[in-house]
């Protein structure tokens, strides 16, 4: 059968980014189109920033979502600050960045009347010839020529496809939160607004940049500032010092920010001001809710399975120093429609989208464990952990982290 005859219905497990560039650029090939998300009513923001890159504003103006130049807030530069506070070494490198927020706000109003669903959670999948069929908890289901698992980091569709293939844990977590520019003073507000800035404590990694603020607000004034702080955390007792609520109960590597302890909140504080610049100790002992993130890897075998194709964190899960989560999602959407585009038919379609993008989701996979390397010491030979040291230079990671040049050598 020709790829102008046959059935062309993507159903796109997944409503958050990932799915989002999916879902409406399929619609704009000609697919019809339906985006199942789990969650009962509209996504929440994140509270994540995000590093822009020229593929992710690309892939918004193909999928409808032009957001001109209110993407984000440009940056000057890059900077790192020692623990007084001054500079160590600094480049000019003008970028965007933005929130989880926003980009779904623009992403979210381009999508057409009728094409997204809340409440489906995915059940179990079905092949049969030709076709697959999602089924949801609520006993619906629904059927297409293929399937989309956008469904992120935890997929239920990875799980159901490929169950060997789990998140690794990393060896060290994340302190983040965001704090209001104006509960900043104005010598922190001049350090750190304008650019991102690190902190390099020994075996840690501080960094931080502007993001919007209430209600997505990019304007001057009205944003936040947004830091993520990485610390080496054993797999055992230190996890379970981190995530065990007051009450005993362990939540595992994710814990609801409201659950943290207060003590543990002090003590990452008072760490702040022991370890940190002036400016980020300033940073984390004004942020309302600081909130713990766990680091993973994770790696799928393969992006099809008969007509599923697994696309973003719900394929490949990197750590966030490579900075290009959801422009590697966005890039994954733009080969599976150009590579449907453009072969005799959906299996050989789906086959060219395989063989382009898998290999490139290892790379990045990669690249995420050589730029985190270093604050997992305590896993490392010491061979190892001397040539993580040597390439963790100040220069190093200013010029490496969430930079995609070079993702082609991993």
């Amino acid at each position: 059968m020709g790829h102008g005859t046959q059935q062309r219905r993507a159903v796109v497990i997944g409503g958050s980014l990932g799915g989002l560039f999916a879902g409406l650029l399929l619609a704009r090939a000609g697919w019809d189109v339906v985006i199942c998300e789990r969650a009962g009513e509209a996504l929440a923001s994140r509270g994540a920033g995000i590093v822009t890159h020229p593929e992710m504003h690309a892939a918004m103006v193909a999928a409808g979502a032009d957001p001109g130049d209110g993407l984000g807030i440009t940056v000057e530069g890059r900077v790192v600050l020692d623990r007084d506070g001054r500079p160590l070494c600094a480049v000019d490198d003008p970028h965007v960045l933005t929130s989880w927020g926003r980009a779904y706000g623009f992403l979210r109003r381009a999508c057409p009347d009728g094409i997204y669903h809340h409440g489906k959670a995915l059940a179990r999948i079905e092949q049969v010839p030709g076709q697959v069929i999602a089924h949801f908890e609520d006993g619906s289901r629904e059927t297409g020529s293929i399937l989309v698992a956008a469904d992120g980091a935890q997929s239920t569709a990875r799980r159901l496809l490929f169950p060997e293939a789990g998140l690794a844990y990393a060896g060290y977590c994340a302190w983040r939160g965001m704090v209001d520019e104006g509960l900043l003073t104005p010598g922190t507000h001049a350090r750190l607004m304008r650019r991102v800035a690190f902190c390099l404590p020994t075996g840690e990694q501080m960094l931080g940049y502007p993001v919007a603020g209430a209600d997505e607000d990019i304007r001057p004034g009205r944003q936040r500032f947004n830091f993520v702080w990485y610390r080496p955390v054993d797999a055992e007792a230190g996890r379970r010092h981190l995530f065990t609520a007051s009450d005993g109960t362990d939540h595992g590597f994710a814990i609801p920010p409201h659950r943290i302890r207060p003590d543990l909140v002090a003590e990452a504080r008072s760490d702040a001001a022991r370890l940190l610049a002036p400016a980020f100790a300033e940073v984390v002992a004004r942020t309302p809710q600081p909130f713990l993130q766990a680091i993973f890897d994770l790696e799928t075998p393969a992006m099809t399975v008969g007509r599923v194709a697994f696309l973003g964190d719900a394929a490949f899960v990197a750590r966030p120093h490579v900075g290009m989560g959801v422009t590697k999602a966005a890039g994954d959407a733009m080969a599976l429609v150009e590579a449907l585009s453009q072969a005799p038919d959906i299996d050989a379609g789906l086959a060219a989208y395989a063989a382009r993008r898998h290999e490139f989701g290892r790379r990045v996979v990669r690249r995420g464990r050589h730029l985190g390397a270093y604050m997992q010491a305590q896993q490392l030979s010491p061979e190892e952990r001397l040539q993580a040291e040597r390439h963790r230079s100040p220069e190093a990671v200013m010029n490496e982290t969430a930079v995609l040049a070079g993702i082609e050598r991993w």
